[in-house]
């Protein structure tokens, strides 16, 4: 097992912006109510819970490889100088730590540009990206939209900008575009697998979600329609929460739901700094037995679920995704082309207590992403 997690602990505790005070939020009240049991009334002769939990098994396995294969083949120049650009929140940051160990490898040297998430601070961040003039740009988080004037001068400068989980598409000066709209729809799949599997198809389900990150709604959608699909007469309504509200009323308003719809037996975030202080504030309005499920797990979630707070969460393949950036970057520096990573498929895992790989800090799905990675730089 890597040994980054103490790393991934301590960039967990200090998240910038909004995060900081969800975060300190969570560090407070930590005995919140445990899950119910988990076993329910089924429906065995039901199609929908019977691919549902085929799915399920299928998501809750552990890949072992990472699926590019093609060695670089080349020396990788060193020296390299990479502007990252952070979104405002922590997994942007954790992503960013990531990139970092794999730079290091490859002796290039990066440089984190923080924003507040805001389209000014985007700007800004992006600004500064073209007054630096580094061998290449890499964020997280927006759309071109965004940062369009700037994308154009990067493009004109021949700099090449690669994005991850963002609505966007590849062209037009982005170069590689991992965790896009087309890919992250398997999120909101693996999310309704486990509500469906662990309600025997009996579930009554809150769905809340962030609209302000676009990127998440292709998660949503997938959500709704599998589960529709597995579930068939089962209750799911929607939520949408206001960025303002992370970090600050949050697990109030998820009490203030559960409290006038009683009915409801699992609760569905699309990102997991939602559901951050949630079980702490459930216990506190002696709300007990629902369900929790979240999209994008961290360091909170994953303490949660060891600790039988929250039943599970889609790991987010931050650390994979870091590295096959800098294995596409390397391709470019060495004259090739990023083509094979952008056809790469990300691992992804919905992980509970059962299968949890660690409590201690953000993990990687693959576990030995590093040296499979070092291999394909010949650096082994």
């Amino acid at each position: 097992m890597s040994s980054r997690p103490r790393r991934a602990v301590r960039r967990a505790l200090t998240a910038i912006l909004p995060v900081t005070a969800l975060l300190a939020l969570a560090a407070c009240g930590s005995g919140a109510t445990p899950a119910a049991d988990s076993t329910q009334a089924g429906a065995p002769g039901s199609p929908g819970l019977t691919a549902a939990r085929a799915a399920l098994a299928k998501y809750s396995e552990r890949p072992a490889t990472i699926s590019v294969t093609e060695p670089v083949g080349k020396a990788i120049p060193k020296g390299k100088k990479i502007d990252f650009i952070l979104c405002g929140v922590q997994s942007c940051k954790d992503l960013a730590g990531f990139f970092t160990e794999a730079a290091e490898e490859l002796g290039w040297q990066v440089k984190q540009i923080a924003t507040q998430g805001t389209p000014e601070s985007v700007q800004a961040a992006y600004e500064q990206a073209v007054r630096d003039k580094p061998d290449a740009v890499v964020a997280s988080g927006f759309p071109r939209a965004v940062y369009a004037k700037q994308l154009a001068r990067l493009k004109a400068a021949d700099i090449p900008v690669i994005q991850s989980n963002a609505d966007d598409v590849t062209g037009e000066g982005i170069s590689l575009l991992k965790n896009g709209p087309k890919d992250v729809g398997v999120q909101g799949r693996m999310l309704a697998s486990w509500v469906v599997s662990n309600s025997g198809a009996k579930a009554n389900t809150v769905y809340f979600d962030l609209p302000a990150y676009t990127i998440l709604k292709p998660v949503k959608d997938s959500f709704a329609a599998k589960y529709k699909e597995w579930c068939d007469g089962c209750a799911l309504d929607n939520v949408d929460v206001p960025i303002t509200a992370v970090g600050k009323d949050m697990p109030d308003r998820v009490v203030s739901y559960l409290r006038s719809h009683p009915k409801v037996t699992h609760v569905v975030f699309s990102l997991g700094l939602l559901n951050v202080g949630v079980p702490a504030a459930l216990k506190t309005a002696g709300i007990t037995g629902k369900r929790i499920v979240v999209n994008v797990g961290d360091a909170q979630n994953y303490q949660y679920i060891q600790s039988g707070l929250t039943d599970g969460a889609m790991a987010l393949n931050s650390h994979e995704t870091a590295w096959l950036q800098a294995d596409a970057l390397a391709r470019h520096f060495t004259g090739g082309t990023m083509a094979v990573d952008q056809k790469a498929a990300l691992p992804n895992m919905l992980v509970t207590k059962d299968n949890l790989p660690s409590a201690d800090g953000d993990f990687p799905i693959v576990e030995d992403y590093e040296k499979q990675f070092k291999a394909l730089w010949g650096l082994s």
